[in-house]
């Protein structure tokens, strides 16, 4: 069986690599467009006291996401892939409102009874939390969950194409367009190239709906533009923790004194990668807001990602009726470090017929 991935962002790399461990013959086509969401992307799997909560589909997703990391990096681990920037640092839900902090308290101990990788769940004053997070606002104090992580799309996404490679996963560059007999894909034309496949997964992120063209098939999906501030910090922040206030804003530390501040939302962005003054502006903001003191750290990029975002925060994923030889892994939105890996692995576990764990039914098209 030979299967071509058709994006080699975090979705598509994560599918191929579970496909070639497996066994399968795996062939990834990716264009290497500016914009890659994946390239820009800093992960917080925290997903358990998320605004969409409620969202079935969604938490459901997303809390096998967040559990199914450890099992990942053991595998990577055993190819060879032991720096991929993942750490369990925890996460802060600021504020300076006691009774949202109650809400969230309450609703972190509702979450452990069925998952218990939310760890430890404690409320900080703010002397604390600025102990955790140094650069905080006074008067923020927080409410602390051990389990949260953090990760860099970037090694991440490296170290599943390293491994894949490792299996024998053949990489390509160059834009793809599906190849169909009737109602059937059959591969795909990459640089005047024909390549055959049993399957095509089509995992184009914020692309995908240019590259379904051909079979007159649109999904729910455009690009949703994100501007991320990078920082370098004179300390040692490979442990602070993931900052979470009440907006969409977010701050996080990696190592090597870095953090990271993001991000926009840019609904109707189109492919529009420029850096803008009103993007900076929006991010520098929100983050001075929580933590005032990184107002005098330097500031040393700008990542541009385009997120594949469509009306439901959940994906995508699995076959598509009526098309043969089709599978889908798409519209992972902002949360695609936290969904995408666990993700690739059930695409790729359905086209090989080892169905079990997750129900992929919610997330067909």
């Amino acid at each position: 069986m030979h299967i071509v991935v058709v994006g080699g962002g975090i979705a598509g790399a994560s599918t191929a690599y579970h496909l070639a461990r497996s066994g399968a013959k795996v062939t990834i086509v990716d264009s290497k467009a500016k914009g890659q969401a994946t390239a820009a992307g800093a992960g917080i799997i925290s997903p358990w006291l998320s605004k969409r909560v409620r969202v079935k589909p969604y938490f459901s997703l997303a809390k096998a996401g967040a559990i199914y990391y450890p099992e990942l990096l053991e595998m990577l681990k055993e190819d060879g892939q032991d720096n991929v920037s993942y750490k369990q640092v925890g996460a802060l839900y600021v504020s300076a409102s006691k009774k949202r902090l109650d809400e969230l308290e309450k609703l972190a101990y509702k979450q452990r009874v069925e998952t218990p990788e939310i760890g430890e769940i404690k409320r900080l004053s703010a002397e604390e939390a600025r102990v955790k997070f140094p650069p905080l606002r006074e008067d923020m104090t927080a409410l602390f969950l051990e389990g949260a992580a953090r990760v860099d799309g970037r090694q991440l996404l490296q170290a599943l194409l390293d491994a894949g490679e490792k299996h024998g996963v053949q990489y390509v560059q160059g834009e793809a367009s599906l190849l169909h007999k009737g109602n059937k894909v059959i591969g795909v034309r990459v640089n005047e190239e024909i390549i055959e496949a049993d399957t095509v997964v089509a995992a184009a992120g914020a692309w995908i709906n240019t590259l379904l063209e051909t079979i007159n098939i649109k999904l729910p999906v455009e690009p949703q533009k994100g501007q991320i501030m990078h920082m370098h910090v004179d300390a040692d922040t490979s442990n602070w923790p993931v900052i979470l206030p009440k907006s969409s804003h977010y701050l996080l530390g990696f190592d090597d004194g870095k953090v990271v501040a993001g991000a926009t939302r840019e609904v109707g962005s189109g492919y529009d990668t420029k850096q803008t003054a009103a993007g900076m502006q929006e991010v520098l903001r929100e983050a001075l807001k929580v933590a005032p003191g990184l107002a005098d750290e330097e500031v040393t990029e700008f990542r541009i990602g385009l997120r594949p975002a469509g009306p439901n925060p959940y994906p995508i994923l699995g076959p598509v009726k009526d098309v043969d030889g089709l599978h889908l892994a798409a519209g992972f939105g902002p949360a695609g470090l936290n969904l995408a890996p666990f993700s690739g692995k059930l695409v790729a576990e359905v086209i090989l017929g080892q169905t079990q764990g997750l129900d992929i039914t919610p997330y067909l098209l």
